[in-house]
């Protein structure tokens, strides 16, 4: 089996800084995790190679919801990726896709060869997983050679999609990278990469912590609920060393 790396996902510098103590080996940096993540800031980037040896994968993506954008959208989506890359990042991670949910062939291609010209990494991510056909997608991406793809198998969480991870690992796995990602953590990676084939985990290592100020007596600016009703989730150091030494790491 080929090293296994592990990707956390992160959301601010604060994160990274964990991530690196905890041994990862790469993240994917964003903003606004609760939105599933957009583009994070050059500033946060900087200071994230600067302060880390960590690869930093990052995440361009202008907004909510999902991948079909505007022409406008498209042409910041590629203002940013060429900022990032000459800023120091190891990659970007992306998806377009077309109003029926299939792979906006002519955006991805322009934003894999963008990247490309940097020589670092073109990373699909999950805008894969709401595509109608999955291993269509995934030829797709390899003809336009991506490096890697993020993927849940097209299930809400990988471990429920490891069948067609195993599958698409058995089918294109030779050919670009698979990194599941969703719900993988300390309990479950090694199962993953034994029962798929793969070799690279993605996750969020989440944790919380309090910020008393979330809420007054009318207004709240809460998002999420419960007992974390006045919390943020963060990256937490000791869950990325329970990750890596759940892989032997």
């Amino acid at each position: 089996m080929k090293d296994i790396k592990i990707e956390v996902c992160a959301g601010s510098y604060e994160d990274c800084l964990a991530a690196a103590r905890g041994k990862a080996d790469r993240v994917e940096l964003n903003s606004a995790l609760a939105l599933g993540g957009l583009s994070p800031t050059e500033a946060t980037l900087r200071l994230v190679k600067r302060d880390t040896d960590l690869k930093v994968i990052c995440m361009v993506r202008p907004r909510g919801a999902g991948f079909h954008y505007t022409e406008v959208e498209r042409k910041v989506m590629m203002a940013e990726a060429k900022s990032f890359l000459e800023n120091g990042a190891d990659g970007i991670a992306f998806g377009f896709l077309n109003g029926d949910g299939t792979i906006d062939v002519e955006a991805t291609k322009e934003m894999i060869d963008l990247i490309h010209s940097y020589n670092k990494e073109a990373v699909f991510h999950r805008a894969v997983d709401v595509t109608p056909d999955f291993e269509e997608a995934f030829r797709i991406l390899v003809e336009l050679k991506a490096d890697r793809v993020l993927t849940s198998g097209q299930e809400e969480k990988a471990m429920q999609g490891k069948e067609q991870i195993k599958k698409m690992q058995e089918l294109f796995g030779d050919q670009i990278e698979i990194l599941a990602g969703s719900g993988m953590n300390a309990t479950n990676a090694m199962d993953m990469i034994q029962e798929t084939g793969i070799h690279q985990i993605h996750s969020s290592c989440k944790g919380y912590d309090n910020d008393p100020t979330t809420s007054g007596e009318k207004v709240t600016y809460s998002y999420l609920a419960g007992e974390h009703a006045n919390d943020y989730d963060v990256v937490k150091e000791e869950l990325v060393a329970r990750l890596m030494a759940a892989i032997g790491r």
